[in-house]
Parts: structure tokens; C-alpha cells; sequence
């Protein structure tokens, strides 16, 4: 990722998440969400702490078992496709200080 990624405070970060329609329904939550992550911001702690906040989303976004993204969801921050990075790599700060949100997007397939 880029040079800039990681928090450089062991305070825990704010998130802001926007959702996809289909997703806000499900949840009946608002298009932007803001996610508490203590430690390190990655996709895997900003998903956890969606599904914490919005139980209905477990298993929408990633598969129950193995953890691994759906196939049509996709992340994206600070105007790059994050989506097949590791879950467990840190994000750019710009998205950890809450200045860029974190895109879940559902993909469209066709032509």
C-alpha cells in the first residue's frame, strides 16, 4: 500500500463507512456509518466492526466461515480499488483519520 498507511496514535480510530443501497436497506442504516477501530485500520476491523454495529450484514460481505469478500462486494479508499489487498493490511491514513471513507460497493457485472 501506499507510504502513508497506518495511524501513528493508540487512540482508537474513527471510520467512516458508506454503504450500498441494497446493504442500508438490510440494515436500516444511513448511507455513511462511522466504525470505532482500536489498533490497526484494516478491512478486516472496519468489517468487523460493521457486522458488530449491523448484526444483519454478517455474512453479506464476507463469507461466514473462511472470512474471504463476496464475489460482488468491493472496497474502495482514497480513490483506489482495495479490494483484493490483504484483509489484514494496514489502510492509508487519510481513510484511518476519518478524512476519506471506506467504499463498500456492490459490483455490477455485464457490458
Amino acid at each position: 500500500m501506499t507510504s502513508d498507511a497506518g495511524r501513528r496514535s493508540l487512540e482508537p480510530a474513527r471510520v467512516r463507512v458508506e454503504l450500498p443501497a441494497h446493504l442500508r436497506t438490510l440494515a436500516g442504516a444511513p448511507r455513511e456509518v462511522a466504525i470505532v477501530v482500536s489498533g490497526p485500520v484494516t478491512q478486516a476491523a472496519i468489517l468487523d466492526g460493521v457486522e458488530a454495529a449491523y448484526p444483519m450484514l454478517l455474512g453479506t460481505l464476507r463469507d461466514h466461515g473462511s472470512q474471504v469478500r463476496r464475489p460482488f462486494i468491493r472496497f474502495f479508499g482514497c480513490g483506489d480499488d482495495l479490494s483484493h489487498i490483504s484483509p489484514q493490511e494496514e489502510l492509508p491514513r487519510a481513510i484511518a483519520d476519518g478524512e476519506e471513507p471506506f467504499l463498500i460497493i456492490g459490483a455490477i457485472a455485464g457490458g
